[in-house]
């Protein structure tokens, strides 16, 4: 079970983490000041929910592991982060239709990991389900706001949506080992929450008047550690120090 409560825990840390280190390029670089304040925070919130759970994986693994090790001593093959949150910023709309996405899955994935009866984990989703009701309050606001506005905001953000969408099931994905840690009680089964978490993302896209592609081809993968080459070139930026330094101490 400990390999695959530490896979589990990976999973997450390593999709708060990547998707952390994309809302941090927003920094100095917003629209306007208040949203490049917003994006910063919501990074130092995912960066917060990563340390939370690679903290428990170094004292799971043990060997002198620490959070530092699992951020910045790992290549691309060893991170198990959802393939949308890699996803290039783009304009200021497509990376919000990524975080809106993905603070649609964490609410209710973090709303049932509250139950689990591993400790750890439940308070981690406790904590922070605060957050990502902001989050998704926040993101889902920015797409009614774009996709009800102007003829361009509209054509943009609806881009945006048909390019994102097909990485989406892989947050849905499941291992062995996921299915193994659902029978005892620790993990979510991701399929008992699919459909409310459609049913947000239908809702939100109705009220800014843009649809969801039909019959997209849906790109999986990460869960076993295949990615696209955007990952290899985030990761190489966000290690640069360490790996330039290794083990230094400042």
């Amino acid at each position: 079970m400990n390999d695959a409560l530490i896979s589990y825990c990976l999973r997450i840390g390593d999709s708060t983490l990547v998707l952390g280190q994309r809302l941090a390029e927003w920094c100095s670089k917003g629209p306007m000041l208040e949203e490049d304040i917003a994006l910063t925070n919501m990074s130092l919130d995912l960066f917060g929910q990563s340390r939370m759970l690679y903290s428990y994986v170094a004292e799971l693994i043990g060997d002198g592991e620490t959070e530092d090790t699992l951020a910045f001593q790992r290549n691309e093959r060893e991170f198990f982060n959802f393939l949308i949150s890699e996803r290039p910023n783009g304009h200021f709309g497509e990376t919000i239709v990524r975080s809106f996405f993905v603070d649609a899955f964490n609410f209710h994935f973090y709303t049932k990991l509250k139950e689990s009866k591993n400790e750890v984990l439940s308070a981690f989703a406790e904590k922070s389900l605060k957050e990502v009701i902001y989050h998704l309050r926040h993101t889902s606001q920015w797409v009614i706001r774009l996709g009800d506005g102007t003829e361009e905001s509209k054509e943009k953000v609806q881009g945006s949506i048909d390019s994102l969408w097909p990485y989406t099931e892989d947050m849905f994905d499941m291992s062995d080992g996921d299915r193994q840690l659902v029978e005892e009680g620790i993990a979510i089964d991701l399929d008992s929450i699919k459909a409310d978490w459609k049913k947000t993302i239908d809702d939100v896209l109705a009220k800014a008047k843009l649809t969801l592609p039909e019959n997209a081809y849906m790109h999986k993968g990460s869960r076993k550690g295949l990615h696209s080459e955007f990952l290899g070139h985030l990761l190489c930026e966000m290690q640069y120090i360490q790996r330039s330094y290794p083990n230094s101490e400042w």
